[in-house]
């Protein structure tokens, strides 16, 4: 029965990566496959109805209100210019030094990354971002790279991550919060190594200007006429990240404030409800593709946890899985790229499942599959093709995703490395 469960997964991984269906979709009919395989009823205790499908929908709805908590916020720093304000003064600052506005832009996109992941952050940052780099002899791929290498130094800080790898690991908030912390320096050092290396390529021509970008860009008229943010306005950003890390306040709450701060900051009184109410009926056309995505993957965890699918797979996952601390970082680092494509090994996709396998299983502690989820999808969102952030990103550069993706891998592949080491030697 556990081979049949191993096809089926491969069957999943064939129907998204040649997009016959929608990752969500293949998702959710991968977990009801997946649940009649392992032997579940259609109703009762361990069923396909009532824990599949009932429980499993739900099971992740702290993480979907702070995708949109998250996508809310993203979407005041975008209407009050707080985010557009923040490049245009890092650029600005840089002036025609091609090294420091890449690195401002960098700050930027991380600081915008710990807010809302996704295409989202990478429009916040790069539509400003972007031709600006490119202006200063910054070649096309390395802008796009700079825009997602920064989301990912503030994917370690992005709060409705946290409460993903909490609920779907079953861990508390504070032991994702502890390995975040670690994984960080290795994304920070990786991001500034690529601004520094690749900026210095050469051979592109400097078909924009920031002038013309900021004359052509329409959606931002509104904001041009409001002027730039206050300077205290700017610290929106940083005000969750302060209240979930230096008072460790809840996630949810600490989102909220930064909603308020960004509101109190920019808006008269007299227009604070009609901006609330805008901007979040914008952050939820924004969160609907996530949360859809994490209704799924609570589906499926829900399927792979079922006791029937545990005991099929548990024989077949211990044989091929390492144990060994080096053969642990070997193995793994040597598949970073099956995260790739909406590969297997993606979190947001069928790796959650496999990491509800590793779990239930008892195959590895829920903190080494934490290192190890968080460590691939550091790779997954900046270097997958198939990601919004990458391919937003690439074609408003004007290149293709893949392109991206060759310059990005080896730098996010040192990322995943590290996160690694770090899993073996603490869990292992």
């Amino acid at each position: 029965m556990g081979v049949v469960i191993l096809l089926l997964m491969a069957a999943g991984v064939a129907a998204m990566l040649t997009r016959r269906l929608p990752t969500a979709f293949a998702l959710v009919l991968l977990a009801v496959a997946i649940a009649f395989a392992a032997g579940a009823p259609l109703t009762g205790k361990n069923s396909v109805f009532d824990t599949v499908l009932q429980e499993g929908a739900p099971a992740l709805a702290a993480t979907m209100i702070a995708i949109l908590i998250g996508s809310w916020l993203g979407k005041l720093l975008e209407e009050t210019g707080i985010a557009a304000t923040l490049v245009r003064k890092i650029v600005e600052f840089g002036g025609d030094r091609p090294v420091f506005v890449g690195l401002g832009v960098l700050a930027v996109s991380a600081l915008v990354g710990t807010v809302t992941g996704s295409a989202p952050a990478a429009m916040l940052a790069g539509l400003i971002g972007i031709p600006a780099m490119i202006a200063v002899g910054i070649p096309k791929v390395t802008a796009a790279g700079t825009i997602l290498m920064g989301i990912a130094v503030g994917i370690p800080f992005e709060l409705p991550i946290w409460q993903f790898f909490s609920t779907a690991l079953e861990l508390p908030v504070d032991t994702v919060r502890g390995f975040m912390l670690k994984l960080f320096p290795f994304a920070l050092v990786a991001a500034v190594a690529y601004v520094l290396v690749e900026s210095r390529r050469r051979g592109v021509e400097h078909t924009w200007s920031l002038t013309s970008v900021r004359g052509e860009s329409k959606p931002r008229s509104r904001r041009q006429l409001l002027g730039d943010a206050p300077w205290y306005a700017l610290l929106t950003p940083v005000v969750p990240l302060v209240l979930a890390l230096g008072f460790e306040l809840a996630i949810i709450p600490s989102l909220l404030a930064g909603v308020l701060y960004a509101l109190v900051t920019t808006t008269p009184p007299r227009e604070m409800n009609r901006r609330l109410l805008r901007t979040l009926y914008g952050g939820f056309e924004v969160a609907a593709a996530p949360i859809t995505l994490f209704v799924a993957i609570g589906i499926l965890l829900a399927a792979v946890k079922l006791p029937g699918a545990v005991d099929a797979l548990e024989p077949l996952v211990k044989a091929v899985s390492p144990q060994n601390a080096v053969l642990f970082v070997l193995v793994f680092t040597l598949l970073v790229p099956l995260c790739l494509y909406r590969g297997p090994l993606n979190v947001f996709g069928l790796g959650a499942g496999i990491a509800g396998v590793l779990i239930a299983t008892g195959i590895y502690p829920a903190t080494a599959v934490l290192g190890m989820a968080t460590s691939y999808n550091q790779v997954f969102g900046v270097a997958d093709p198939t990601s919004t952030q990458t391919v937003w990103s690439a074609q408003y550069a004007g290149v293709s995703p893949q392109q991206v993706m060759v310059r990005t891998l080896p730098y996010v592949w040192a990322v995943a490395l590290g996160g690694l080491c770090v899993t073996a030697a603490t869990q292992l």
